[in-house]
């Protein structure tokens, strides 16, 4: 089958133990992303099967109509909102996802928490300047870590927020604010009165339509001036443009981010911030979490090769 797998950075999938699993197939594997339309449909043309990387490439239906050889997409983890499911049961093209790990995530969030509240980035790049002990940075313990979505990653957030001995803060939907009860944290009352009580708040929300934009300007504006807002899970849950304007005001006094409207993105204004960490949507990139994703993404292309598709979104 000719396969090809789209997105790969760093040109880590050919290493992978798991890419073992496509031996005896035609992969072609790309290291950027395209968003012209015809150049897409060029590079997948005689794509009969595509591997997407999480969802950096959209998959969409005035696409679909220039693949006239595809006949099966399989997508490493277990979210698919890139991809265009309705146009894919309309030209009879499967749509399989995999599992995922929150843990890669949630350890990149807590790395990110203490990078920008001890500030170590600037103080590397201050010592290999010759500058030594230019910032004060603050401490966790006794602070509050507020957690907007208690799901998989938000929970071990959590937890290890009180490893560092933080008093936790929920909010999130009634599912979210059950868990978070029974587990023994504390509730805020409202979505205003965690962004105002938390001196650490991180994001844990699924990307709806619910939650799209649901931190708007408004609610930066009721955070420390002494805060920081991180975010690990999605761009679009923070209004348009408004953590630009909310860093720039100081309130929030900090951001670490790791996601962003467009990517991949390699110039913009917010990177310029001095009060903003940010890495390159590094979440869920380490090797164990690759491994587990492209494993499960290969195994289901295989089952569907076999005649034996699962997971199929688009039945």
């Amino acid at each position: 089958m000719k396969i090809v797998i789209a997105d790969d950075y760093q040109d880590c999938v050919r290493h992978l133990d798991a890419f073992k699993q496509l031996e005896g197939h035609d992969v072609t594997v790309y290291h950027d992303t395209l968003t012209d339309l015809d150049a897409l449909s060029e590079r997948f043309k005689a794509a009969e099967a595509l591997v997407l990387i999480r969802e950096r490439t959209p998959i969409t239906a005035a696409l679909l109509k220039r693949l006239p050889n595809l006949k099966v997409i399989s997508q490493t983890g277990g979210g698919a909102a890139h991809v265009d499911i309705p146009a894919c049961r309309h030209h009879g093209i499967t749509v399989m996802t995999g599992t995922g790990s929150p843990y890669a995530a949630a350890e990149l969030t807590w790395g990110l928490v203490l990078a920008a509240m001890r500030h170590i980035p600037a103080e590397v790049e201050n010592l290999k300047a010759g500058r030594w002990q230019r910032t004060l940075g603050t401490g966790l313990k006794g602070r509050t870590l507020g957690i907007f979505g208690y799901g998989k990653i938000g929970s071990l957030v959590a937890c290890y927020g009180q490893a560092f001995e933080m008093k936790v803060l929920v909010w999130g939907r009634e599912g979210t604010l059950q868990r978070a009860s029974d587990a023994g944290i504390e509730v805020a009352q409202t979505q205003a009165d965690l962004f105002q009580r938390a001196d650490v708040l991180s994001l844990h929300l699924r990307l709806n339509d619910e939650t799209r934009g649901i931190v708007s300007a408004e609610s930066l504006a009721q955070m420390k001036p002494t805060s920081l807002l991180v975010n690990t899970s999605r761009a679009q849950l923070v209004a348009p443009g408004t953590l630009e304007q909310a860093l720039k005001a100081g309130q929030p006094g900090q951001a670490a981010v790791d996601v962003f409207d467009a990517e991949p993105l390699l110039a913009d204004s917010l990177l310029e911030l001095p009060n903003l960490v940010a890495t390159p949507h590094l979440g869920y990139v380490e090797k164990d979490s690759y491994e587990l994703y492209f494993g499960d993404a290969f195994s289901n292309l295989l089952a569907y090769i076999n005649g034996q598709p699962i997971n199929n979104l688009a039945s």
